[in-house]
């Protein structure tokens, strides 16, 4: 077959009254498409009438509709009735195959007459080209030629069904694009969020290039490649962002994004130029805010989006997939299409968090133009208590992971002991405790200074002798630790137990050098027998011997931290 094309008809017809093929207040009409069918009136207010497929006796084989009017047509009376129907498969590449220089020639083949199962009075065919370049066009009288404008007519006294065919032979270097294959997927969040993603499958369907494709020649020459397609214009909802479009090979950066008051105008430009039979494939999503199109009244919701939405100006759709992705617990689906399509089996959907699956309603549909941008309604039932099903299982998933580490890192999961690191362990642990217990031990000096200073201003010696009393219990006790623990490291760790029984020696030390004071204090300075120059010469001299001994001992103390 044919590529497929998009050809635009538009028939008026004047029915007078008194024709008696009027049956009351209904019309049979026969078209291929069924979609717009309006009723005038005299002060040229218009309205939509409903129509319905029919049949009608002996064209079993075609296609009729039967109009009811919006008021019974009295003899003499005038009505106008404007029948809009989009055809596909209708212009023909004629040469089927043009070089790139060439321009792209078509053929249209149709009827001279408005086929109807009445007989008209009087008609008009009226072929719009949009170019003045016509190749030949068939001639039946009375027929005319304006410019662009084909006019056939006026014809009258036309019998019903009558055909004559016509051809029209002319350039046509529109864009020939037709969408083989287009995958709509809607998913509906609760959270304030609705994501649409379209997979898209672009063919040129018109007349394929005949020979190589020179780029050089094509960007270079203004005359080459005239039926090939650069970019196309889609149209998203005003709301739409976070808007990407890509391929297989990733993020196609080849368009731009226009923001308008009622919408966002992408101008995509595939990878490389489409020339006739060459295809495209590429993915197109965004996100919308979910209050403009989802509406509840308690657990009842309503969603009411687009079946189909702009890709390009006069589009051609082969197929159309639409999955509709409700959130997990949606139940009672009713759903409201504004002309039939076909329900397939619903499935589910599992993503992130869920259980028991999102349901998924398909709907396909073949042969769809531009007129099939409208809206379904989609009714369910969800209750709003599992909106907290998420939360609770993130909740849980942190609280059993931390469970898992506490438990994990207080297993040992080794087959043999490491002897090696439980030594290791175990001498740090034990010079842990020594460096805690010289602390406390180094401490007690301190107060030991406070009660000198309080002795040599007070005089009272039982009040000192009671204080270092209690001193000389606490030191003795952190230095018997220090011991324990000494032998401890002996067997862990004798190096170390060298620097321990050191500092131990040091301390002792100390501690001699700190009793000689106390001697001093207690023996000759409260009782007098002292001058005061030979004290402060003989306390100088223990300072420093003091001083030196606790640099020591620091510096044991770091070697073992």
């Amino acid at each position: 077959m044919a590529p497929l094309v998009l050809a635009m008809l538009f028939f008026k017809f004047l029915k007078k009254g008194g024709l008696s093929s009027f049956v009351g207040n209904t019309i049979f009409l026969y078209t291929t498409n069924k979609l717009l069918i309006t009723w005038t009136t005299g002060d040229s207010l218009k309205t939509s009438l409903k129509l319905f497929d029919t049949k009608v006796q002996g064209h079993a084989d075609k296609l009729f509709w039967r109009i009811e009017m919006k008021d019974v047509l009295k003899p003499g009376e005038t009505a106008v009735v404007d029948v809009e129907t989009v055809y596909t498969l209708q212009l023909i590449p004629h040469p089927a195959s043009i070089t790139q220089k060439d321009k792209q020639l078509v053929l249209y083949n149709g009827n001279h007459y408005f086929y109807s199962p009445y007989p008209v009075k009087e008609q008009s065919t009226i072929v719009n080209l949009g170019t003045r370049n016509v190749e030949s066009y068939t001639k039946l009288k009375p027929s005319s030629q304006s410019e662009n404008i084909i006019t056939y007519g006026s014809y009258e006294d036309v019998p019903p069904f009558s055909v004559d065919k016509m051809s029209v032979h002319y350039e046509n270097n529109a864009p020939f694009l037709t969408i083989t294959n287009l995958e709509r997927v809607i998913e509906v969040s609760h959270w304030g969020n609705i994501a649409v993603e379209e997979t898209i499958d672009l063919k040129h369907s018109g007349a394929t290039l005949k020979g190589p494709f020179s780029r050089y020649e094509y960007q270079r020459e203004t005359q080459s490649g005239l039926s090939s397609v650069r970019s196309f214009k889609t149209i998203l909802p005003a709301a739409a962002a976070d808007i990407y479009y890509r391929d297989e090979i990733g993020n196609i950066s080849t368009s731009n994004m226009k923001i308008l008051s009622d919408s966002v105008e992408l101008d995509l430009r595939p990878r490389f130029p489409l020339f006739g039979g060459w295809k495209t494939h590429y993915v197109i999503g965004y996100n919308v805010p979910s209050y403009e199109y989802l509406f509840n009244r308690g657990d009842d919701y309503l969603l009411k989006m687009r079946f189909l939405d702009h890709v390009f100006d006069d589009m051609i759709v082969d197929e159309v997939t639409t999955k509709i992705i409700l959130p997990e617990g949606s139940q009672n689906m009713q759903l409201t299409t504004p002309y039939p399509i076909e329900h397939l089996p619903n499935s589910l959907h599992f993503t992130y968090l869920d259980i028991k699956g999102r349901p998924v309603i398909i709907l396909r549909k073949k042969n769809l133009v531009e007129n099939h941008i409208q809206d379904f309604q989609l009714q369910y039932n969800f209750p709003r208590i599992l909106m907290l099903q998420e939360p609770f299982l993130i909740v849980a998933a942190f609280y059993l992971l931390f469970v898992f580490v506490i438990v994990y890192v207080r297993l040992d999961f080794s087959i043999t002991k490491d002897e090696v690191g439980e030594s290791r362990m175990r001498v740090a642990g034990y010079c842990e405790k020594v460096l805690a217990h010289q602390d406390k031990r180094a401490l007690t000096y301190t107060y030991y200074n406070e009660q000198l200073g309080k002795l040599k201003s007070s005089k009272d010696i039982n009040a000192f002798l009671t204080s270092v009393k209690n001193i000389n219990h606490e030191y003795k006790r952190e230095t018997a630790h220090i011991a324990d623990l000494l032998v401890k490291l002996k067997a862990d760790a004798p190096d170390l137990a060298e620097k321990v029984s050191e500092l131990q020696k040091a301390d002792k030390h100390l501690k001699e050098l700190y009793t000689q004071h106390q001697s001093l204090y207690v023996d000759k300075l409260v009782p007098g027998k002292i001058a005061r120059q030979a004290f402060v010469d003989t306390e100088n001299q223990f300072n420093k011997k003091k001083e030196e001994c606790v640099e020591k001992i620091n510096t044991l103390v770091k070697s073992l931290q």
